[in-house]
């Protein structure tokens, strides 16, 4: 069983702890349980919250001792430094090998630990001047969704807390198990685009000119020879105007957004069948097993077979129809899937390009959803 502990701080902001309260905290029917989830503060009893009320927390930083993944959900004020006993206690836990994750403004506490100096980094867009200017030495990027280096990982806004949790979820156990617990959250398992998209009121031209049939059109059509300019005539506009309008609303270019959508029903092909490579590459447009591996290694660093062999599941036995998962929706319960071999050092980065390797700008998500073109009035927490 994964632990993953929440370290919360008076007064906390309930969003971001509820993000990865929701995904790795809940017990979801038909879904085998992979994470125990548990909270702690520096000073154990009532933390007030920004809610208006206190939460009785009855574990210390002795916690994160026992935690396989430390999520930092929030750190508001952001200009006050954690303790010198919660930088140690954060600091034990990477020594030994825990995971450090923040959302939105915990970049902030993160950030005193030294374990993001010569690194990418996000947080909410609000406050990326200032993480940038208090820690020059942290590379920080103001657009993307989140920053995933493995050992440690930084999200964007309040609302990419669920954005990075679920990634954090696709390494762990694959992308079919962090897709069905989407599913129950009736969210997308991936976002494209980055967080500058939800900065400022969206143009009028994101309202008058959606891109939702074209999205639905093309999915629907991953094995056929489907180009930009089969994207542009079918939407009836110049592959200029059709490039323009993929970089309003969904902060990349169409080329990339196809590429992202034909790597995700690979990788859902490779956990759900036993097709050869060559097969599941014609089936999402990518030609060739050569072609395939070269994307899939770009876009994850690391190869269909490895990560077939990471998160492969069992025969599909259930009808299509029905909603709980078995054994092709998730691995089974006693075989908890390591990370894929042969994956490198390089981060995963999401935002307008997709995911990516940092460094990579040609790398590709393996994102299977477009969120809803909804803006949040997002805080900066």
């Amino acid at each position: 069983m994964h632990r993953v502990v929440a370290l919360v701080r008076p007064p906390q902001s309930t969003f971001e702890l509820a993000c990865a309260a929701q995904v790795f905290g809940i017990e979801r029917p038909g879904l085998p349980t992979r994470y125990a989830f548990g909270v702690c503060t520096e000073h154990p009893g009532p933390v007030a919250t920004y809610a208006g009320y206190d939460m009785l927390v009855t574990d210390g930083l002795e916690a994160l001792d026992r935690a396989d993944t430390v999520i930092i959900p929030g750190w508001l004020p952001p200009t006050e430094p954690p303790s010198p006993a919660v930088v140690r206690a954060l600091r034990r836990a990477h020594a030994r090998g825990a995971r450090l994750a923040s959302i939105c403004s915990g970049a902030f506490a993160l950030a005193h630990t030294g374990l993001l100096d010569g690194r990418e980094a996000t947080t909410h867009w609000r406050l990326a001047d200032a993480l940038a200017a208090r820690f020059p030495a942290i590379r920080v990027n103001p657009d993307v969704l989140y920053v995933d280096h493995g050992d440690v990982a930084t999200s964007a806004g309040a609302g990419a807390g669920f954005d990075l949790c679920l990634q954090l979820v696709r390494n762990d156990q694959g992308a079919r198990y962090a897709a069905y617990i989407a599913r129950t959250m009736v969210m997308p398992p991936h976002r494209e685009g980055g967080q500058l998209q939800y900065a400022a009121p969206p143009h009028p031209a994101q309202i008058d000119a959606t891109l939702a049939p074209l999205l639905d059109w093309v999915t629907g059509r991953l094995g056929e020879p489907v180009t930009v300019a089969h994207m542009a005539a079918y939407a009836g506009v110049s592959m200029r105007t059709l490039a323009r309008r993929f970089a309003e609303q969904l902060g990349t270019s169409p080329g990339r957004w196809l590429l992202a959508q034909r790597i995700a029903a690979a990788r859902d092909l490779l956990e759900s069948t036993d097709l050869p490579l060559d097969v599941v590459a014609r089936r999402v447009g990518l030609s060739s097993a050569t072609n395939l591996r070269r994307r899939f290694l770009r876009a994850l660093g690391t190869t269909p077979g490895a990560y077939r062999r990471a998160f492969r599941a069992a025969p599909r036995r259930q009808s299509p129809s029905s909603d709980a998962p078995t054994s092709a929706d998730v691995p089974p319960p006693d075989a908890t899937p390591a990370a894929p071999s042969g994956t490198p050092a390089r981060p995963a980065v999401v935002g307008p390009t997709g995911a990516r390797p940092a460094g990579d700008t040609a790398g590709q998500t393996a994102g299977s959803m477009v969120t809803s073109r909804w803006v949040a009035r997002e805080s900066a927490t």
